[in-house]
């Protein structure tokens, strides 16, 4: 557990980035940062590792005041992923990866070999190995700074922003990257952005902070969605957040119809509906069995046609469903 004890982050010229903040952050979860700009999420999660010192408080981990370490020793035993990766140019993929391990004295053949077997975790191929990062696309290199912070597999991972500059298809895909890892490693993952659906998504647990470092909510994303603690919480969420809230609910009996003609597929996948014309329209959203009723819905308002396309893990289409259906969902 990661603990915040009244702290608080004062600069120089008196701007206060941090005030008297104080809140516990679970082992094994994904705790998100979240609020405007100039909101203290950063700081607060660069006083964790040191690389940003507080200016009063104490900062804790599984009991243990963080200050009574090394600040490097603290920060090789921590994950730490940024926007735009910041990998080493001159270094490739395979050694950036190994970076941390290295550094911490592991045999040359170790590291090596732990940074091969993450590669393939974060979903990219053993090939690109020996590539450097100017030859990756930016989902790719988003997916080594994964890599890397795990490479020496710390209990705890900070997550700055990593998927904010990457187009919205590639996000999507790291966020559902990230979901599928933690599923796995269960690390303490504290992650920051300002985008309150990424919050929502990814956050077992989400800190809602306000202009001025000061704390406004910590709360499950359910519990932010039903219950906003103030009018502040209230317009940072959003007027929808009765809609956001249906990402919580998953319709067990939803009934899934075969593949109707009109719907046109390459090698499985779905890649557009036929009009009466011959036309090729947008699919539209496509889902999976067990997503939440916000992909279900999503799907049958975004189709041409009422039909929401459902896929499997590769993306080949599997069957349909239609609005009648999700609509008798949300009335549920």
């Amino acid at each position: 557990m990661i603990e915040f004890e009244d702290v608080t982050k004062r600069y120089p010229d008196g701007t206060v980035a941090v005030d008297k903040l104080s809140l516990r952050i679970p082992s094994n979860q994904i705790t998100v940062f979240v609020g405007p700009s100039g909101c203290g999420k950063t700081t607060s999660l660069r006083m964790i590792n040191r690389t940003i010192e507080r200016t009063s408080g104490t900062i804790s981990i599984d009991g243990q005041d963080i200050n009574a370490q090394d600040a490097v020793t603290l920060r090789r035993g921590i994950g730490y992923v940024i926007q735009n990766a910041g990998l080493f140019p001159h270094k490739t993929v395979v050694d950036n990866i190994a970076t941390v391990p290295k550094l911490l004295g592991w045999d040359k053949r170790k590291a090596r070999s732990t940074a091969m077997e993450l590669l393939e975790r974060v979903g990219l191929d053993p090939k690109m190995a020996e590539r450097y990062p100017a030859q990756l696309s930016g989902g790719q290199q988003q997916r080594v700074g994964v890599a890397r912070a795990l490479a020496a597999d710390p209990a705890i991972m900070l997550m700055d922003e990593p998927f904010s500059a990457v187009d919205p298809i590639v996000r999507h895909q790291l966020q559902e990257e990230l979901l599928r890892l933690q599923r796995d490693i269960g690390k303490t993952i504290v992650f920051v952005t300002h985008d309150i659906d990424e919050a929502i998504k990814l956050g077992d647990n989400i800190a809602v902070m306000r202009v001025g470092g000061k704390l406004a909510q910590f709360a499950p994303p359910s519990e932010l969605l039903a219950n906003p603690a103030d009018d502040f919480v209230r317009g940072f969420v959003g007027q929808d957040r009765g809609y956001r809230a249906l990402t919580f609910i998953h319709p067990e009996s939803l009934p899934v119809h075969p593949l109707p003609d009109e719907l046109a597929l390459r090698d499985g996948v779905p890649v557009g509906w036929k009009n009466g014309s011959g036309e090729l329209l947008p699919v539209g959203s496509v889902f999976q069995r067990g997503d939440s009723l916000r992909a279900a819905l999503d799907a049958v308002l975004t189709s041409p046609n009422g039909w929401g396309v459902v896929v499997d893990e590769q993306g080949q289409a599997v069957g349909v469903v239609d609005q009648g259906a999700v609509a008798e969902a949300l009335r549920s």
